[in-house]
């Protein structure tokens, strides 16, 4: 078929981007390979129900320390479904569930960007405040804002774990934060943290046992808590494993309620089902 139209804007031979109209058919086409895989999809679904592949996009911190144990019993029941984990920033999980390289999203910050997608609630998280066993915070009682705010910080890079929370806090307190350093892994924070470098908040998850060295202060009353969800494409069939993975990820999300949220277009509405 032959467009009689410009889908790249070029710069010489090179290509800039894509034209207005290239952007509304690459969006065209993405919906029809997502349809083109949900037939195959629902085919495999009665030929083949525990076979497949689940694809899930979600943060280093998630991936390292929320979903071992979630993965382990999904394997044990799908041991023939591959799961292919997609680590990336908040917006690389929205593109990466957008474009249709993924089944499922895990987000837990820059939520505004899924508006136009099944987002459903899984639980609540908070931040910790590392230190060396030896810092001055240690010893401290009761942390505030004020008190933090006297060091150097290691932590998230903006739009990770709720940095955007992070930086309301102290901007209510009227304190400008000394952010030195800034990764996407809380065991790179764990890190510099160790070097000395600064004060570390990160995901509370990501203080283990293994972290003998360090001393992981509650840091619940300085920062809001933020939500983990779920996220899907409404064009999405979902396989009968991908809703055992949603609810062994979060119980609370069974089928049911899963099929509910999907007739759904109000996120409001979703919340109150959940």
């Amino acid at each position: 078929m032959n467009l009689v139209l410009e889908i790249f804007e070029r710069n010489g031979k090179h290509i800039k981007s894509l034209t207005p109209a290239g952007q509304k058919i690459v969006a065209i086409a993405r919906e029809l390979l997502v349809k083109t895989q949900s037939i195959k999809a629902v085919a495999n679904e009665y030929t083949q129900p525990n076979h497949g592949v689940l694809r899930i996009a979600t943060t280093n911190t998630q991936a390292r320390y929320f979903l071992p144990p979630v993965v382990e019993r999904f394997s044990k029941k799908y041991p023939d479904v591959s799961l292919h984990i997609h680590q990336g920033s908040p917006n690389q999980i929205y593109d990466a569930l957008l474009s249709g390289e993924v089944d499922i999203a895990i987000t837990t910050e820059a939520q505004y960007l899924f508006d136009d997608v099944v987002l459903l609630p899984c639980y609540m998280w908070n931040r910790s405040i590392v230190v060396k066993r030896d810092h001055p915070l240690a010893q401290c009682k009761h942390l505030t804002i004020e008190e933090l705010g006297k060091y150097p910080l290691v932590t998230y890079t903006f739009g990770f774990t709720g940095v955007s929370d992070l930086d309301y806090a102290f901007n209510r307190a009227g304190i400008l934060p000394n952010i030195v350093f800034t990764a996407t892994d809380a065991d790179v924070i764990k890190t510099y943290v160790r070097l000395g470098l600064g004060v570390g908040i990160m995901a509370s998850m990501a203080h283990t046992e293994a972290d003998t060295d360090l001393l992981a202060l509650n840091a619940d009353h300085l920062f809001a808590p933020s939500a983990v969800q779920i996220a899907f494409k409404h064009s999405t069939f979902l396989r009968t494993y991908m809703y055992d993975f949603m609810q062994y990820f979060s119980p609370h999300l069974t089928r049911d309620v899963v099929e509910k949220a999907e007739r759904l277009r109000d996120k409001d509405a979703v919340k109150k089902i959940v």
